[in-house]
């Protein structure tokens, strides 16, 4: 609300005129020609399944993971993950049990089919899973 003062000292109060939100009008011509991958995100998600056979077992990940194109070599970046520990924090996870993670990468790029996952990190024991094969949702299910 706006206030002003009009002459003899008296108040006057103005208000806004309160327009209707209008729908933004879009030219079917326009929807069709934009290419449909560029509406959808740019991300990977890989739902990964680590089978504990131990006692005791730790897992983590470390921000040091990519996914890695097999045709050229270019490495799309962890962005996220879900349900498990960032290294150097570890998570436990109960014996005898598959224990469920989510991790989100950056996009790969449009020519790949192949990719690796690949966590580099300073020491053994770095996840590593081979040849997956790209789909077009780019959302993979592996045994890590």
């Amino acid at each position: 609300m706006n206030r002003s003062s009009s002459p003899g000292n008296a108040s006057k109060v103005i208000t806004k005129e309160v327009l209707p939100k209008l729908k933004p009008l879009l030219d079917p011509q326009l929807l069709a020609a934009i290419e449909p991958s560029a509406s959808a995100d740019s991300y990977v998600y890989v739902h990964c399944y680590f089978q504990n056979e131990w006692k005791d077992a730790l897992v983590r990940i470390w921000k040091t993971t990519y996914l890695v194109d097999q045709g050229g070599g270019s490495k799309s970046g962890l962005i996220h993950a879900e349900n498990i520990s960032i290294g150097p924090l570890w998570t436990l996870i109960p014996d005898n049990v598959t224990h469920t993670f989510l991790l989100i990468f950056a996009a790969l790029p449009k020519g790949c089919t192949h990719f690796d996952l690949v966590e580099e990190i300073p020491q053994p024991g770095g996840f590593h899973v081979t040849n997956i094969s790209r789909n077009q949702q780019d959302v993979y299910h592996i045994d890590v």
